[in-house]
């Protein structure tokens, strides 16, 4: 007879097999007395299977994350699922609340990892994500959105030249795969020296809830789950979409200052010297025309309405 599978041991909380818990990690204390806690809902399902992580919210800002774990978590039973979801839908929790990309402390913690229990806030929270999920887990899915008043074409960013990250990466099934280089203090970065296989999904705008980002990001998901045996393969539908994989990109920069209007939209395929957009003053005068610098899908675009010189407006992967 099979052994029975253990239970998953989360801070002081055990999950047995075929259930959910959430649980709160201790992170700070409020000057008010109240505590701040990291949620982490652990799916531990009743058959083995690997141990996976999916994160949003790594920027106090970005919301679409959040929507796409509450929808996958929806969609899931521990009863029939195999192996653990660890599911962190709000990492930046204190950013999260005001609203706000960054910590009280005013540091990116996505420069902070793998953190320490003596460093600064940013960095004793970035210790306490690697201890308690990125070590428990092999996989991981940390979901982000553009930057402010940024919006991104649904994209998986990884290392394309490691073939299990790349099948994951197919499997997610985004409109694009980009070949990303790894930045110090990221948690893709900390997690990949842990040995963990990351995807780093982008798609929406921040402090929106873009349909479109959302609904990539939540089949993407499950797609990925699916294809690590934690759950029953979707159906497929008769037009599948369609995936292109790009090794490079670049931002075309704004060569004077002045009130844009873009006339590309995201996922948009542009050639080389195409005509993006154009610059106008206050009075409606043109001051110069936006031009593709490169042949390739529009991924990212600025959705502010006034820009300046060298500011970055369209972002294209080739």
């Amino acid at each position: 007879m099979p052994r029975a599978r253990d239970s998953f041991s989360l801070g002081h909380v055990k999950v047995r097999p075929g259930a959910q818990r959430d649980v709160l990690l201790p992170i700070t204390r409020l000057v008010t007395g109240g505590d701040v806690s990291l949620p982490v809902r652990v799916v531990h399902g009743k058959e083995p299977g690997p141990v996976v992580w999916v994160n949003g919210a790594v920027h106090g800002d970005e919301v679409v994350g959040v929507e796409i774990i509450r929808q996958v978590l929806g969609s899931l039973s521990p009863v029939t699922m195999r192996g653990t979801l660890l599911a962190v839908p709000v990492v930046n929790v204190l950013g999260f609340m005001a609203g706000d990309r960054y910590l009280p402390d005013r540091r990116d913690l996505n420069r902070s990892f793998p953190g320490s229990t003596r460093g600064s806030l940013a960095s004793r929270l970035a210790h306490l994500f690697m201890t308690q999920v990125v070590s428990k887990s092999e996989v991981g899915i940390d979901l982000h959105t553009g930057a402010d008043r940024r919006a991104n074409h649904p994209q998986i960013r990884g290392d394309l030249d490691d073939p299990r990250t790349l099948h994951l990466a197919r499997a997610f099934g985004a409109p694009v795969i980009l070949h990303a280089r790894l930045r110090d203090g990221s948690l893709r970065q900390a997690a990949r020296e842990r040995g963990a296989c990351v995807l780093l999904y982008e798609g929406g705008e921040n402090l929106r809830l873009d349909p479109y980002a959302v609904d990539a990001g939540v089949a993407g998901v499950r797609n990925v789950l699916a294809a690590l045996g934690m759950i029953d393969s979707p159906e497929r539908t008769e037009t599948e979409p369609t995936t292109r994989e790009c090794r490079s990109s670049e931002w075309v920069r704004a060569r004077r200052s002045g009130m844009l209007r873009l006339d590309v939209a995201l996922g948009a395929e542009v050639t080389d010297g195409e005509r993006l957009g154009t610059l106008y003053d206050a009075f409606g005068r043109t001051l110069r025309a936006v031009y593709a610098s490169r042949s390739g899908v529009v991924i990212g675009r600025t959705e502010a309405p006034v820009v300046h010189r060298g500011d970055a407006v369209v972002h294209i992967a080739s």
